[in-house]
Parts: C-alpha cells; sequence; structure tokens
C-alpha cells in the first residue's frame, strides 16, 4: 500500500516541493498560520501560489445555487492544495478554509514549481499525475453521490482511504484517520448521525473496526463486496 495519498514512487511532493528545501527560504519565516474558520483563499481569487499543509486540516468547497456548503476534499499534513493554478487556473473556482486552530501553511509561487518541473521531467511526471488522481477522485465522488446510497458511499470511501494510505499488518489493513465522523459526513453527502450508525453497523458485521484515530479493515476485499448486496 502507498504511505500516503501525495506519494509517487516513494517520493512525497511535500517534502520534494517545501520552499524550505529549495532556494532562499530557510531564513524568511515563509509558513503562514490560520485560526479555526479563516479563509485561505476565497473562489475567484487569482491562482498564483500552489500551498502545501505543513500541520493541521483544510477543506476544499463550494455553494450550491441554494446556499448549501459542498465539501470538495478534506486535506491534511503533507498535502496540498491550489495545484490547479498549474493547468493555467487564472482565478479560483472553490474555497479553502483552515479547520482546526494553528494550521500551518507553506505557501510556494507557481513560478517556483515550474522552475522545479523545468529541469526534473520525472518530477513534472509526478505533480501531473497526482492532479490527474485527484480529478479523478472528486469525479468518482459526484458520480457516486448520484448513483449509489449512502452505505455504497461511505464503504467506497473507506476502500479508497485503505487503497491509499492503508499499512498492511498481520491483522488488515489499518487506516490512521483524520477525519471526523462530521468530515465523512460532508464527504460523502450525508448526516454525521448517519455515519456514525452505518459505523456501527459495519463494525457489528465484522467489516471494521475504529476508534478516532483509525479505521482496521481485517478484509478490504470483503468490505467492498458488502456494498454490492445493498
Amino acid at each position: 500500500m502507498a504511505k500516503g495519498f501525495w506519494y509517487f514512487d516513494d517520493v512525497n511532493l511535500f517534502e520534494v516541493m517545501c520552499p524550505h528545501k529549495i532556494r532562499d527560504y530557510r531564513e524568511e519565516g515563509h509558513y503562514k498560520e490560520f485560526k479555526k474558520g479563516e479563509v485561505i483563499y476565497f473562489n475567484e481569487d487569482q491562482a498564483n501560489t500552489l500551498y502545501l499543509i505543513a500541520n493541521g486540516k483544510v477543506k476544499l468547497l463550494s455553494y450550491t445555487e441554494s446556499g448549501e456548503e459542498a465539501v470538495r476534499h478534506i486535506l491534511g499534513r503533507g498535502e496540498l492544495f491550489g495545484e490547479r493554478a498549474l493547468l493555467g487556473e487564472s482565478t479560483r473556482d472553490e474555497i479553502a478554509e483552515s479547520m482546526v486552530e494553528g494550521t500551518l501553511i507553506c505557501p510556494v509561487r507557481i513560478e517556483e514549481v515550474h522552475e522545479l518541473m523545468k529541469d526534473n521531467a520525472e518530477f513534472s511526471f509526478k505533480v501531473f499525475k497526482f492532479i490527474g488522481l485527484k480529478l479523478s477522485k472528486l469525479e468518482r465522488r459526484v458520480e457516486a453521490l448520484v448513483f449509489k446510497d449512502v452505505r455504497q458511499r461511505l464503504v467506497e470511501f473507506i476502500g479508497d482511504l485503505a487503497e491509499e494510505r492503508g499499512e498492511k499488518q498481520p491483522e488488515g489493513l489499518v487506516v490512521d484517520l483524520n477525519l471526523t465522523h462530521k468530515d465523512i459526513a460532508s464527504l460523502i453527502g450525508t448526516s454525521r448521525q448517519t455515519v456514525t450508525s452505518m459505523l456501527n453497523e459495519l463494525r457489528e458485521e465484522g467489516l471494521i473496526d475504529f476508534d478516532r484515530k483509525r479505521f482496521h479493515i481485517p478484509d478490504l476485499k470483503a468490505l467492498q463486496q458488502s456494498a454490492l448486496a445493498y
């Protein structure tokens, strides 16, 4: 299993791209700290920077025509966002908001990323592979909201986490979790109460176990197949 969503072939994009690793940023105190609920960028802000999360949690969201919040992604330490500026996006089409107090963000100018990519074809490939994977996941989530019931969406969400972040243990897969039940509910389009109820159902069926910090999945294939019966 991969070490994390942003790892490709043992290359961590955060470690490669953090400005403290390149040029003259080391003395600049480059990190920016955000309070809980503070906006990092708004919809239609200029897109000229890519952001890496040094600590904390960030959600990317938009609003429906009726004013309801639609959460696209919830990201944690070592992950990055705002990357579509690399594809020529001139303004943001989402809002980025800090979810916890003291979230530390490392901004990287697009020019700096281009400079890194210019001299390193392998790195460029990994960056675009990352962007493609993230967009593909978003498309799958939208499709799931339309065509799948809540249990199927939850099982698919857990399965994706396991494939991306799961660590093999003798008793199955263990997935470190930085998401609350409310976070998961926002991502799969349901209520926190429903997520808690269905997680308890899956635990009673022996398909998962969990606490506040991790999921334990004895048999990933059995978990995924369980959703097909609904």
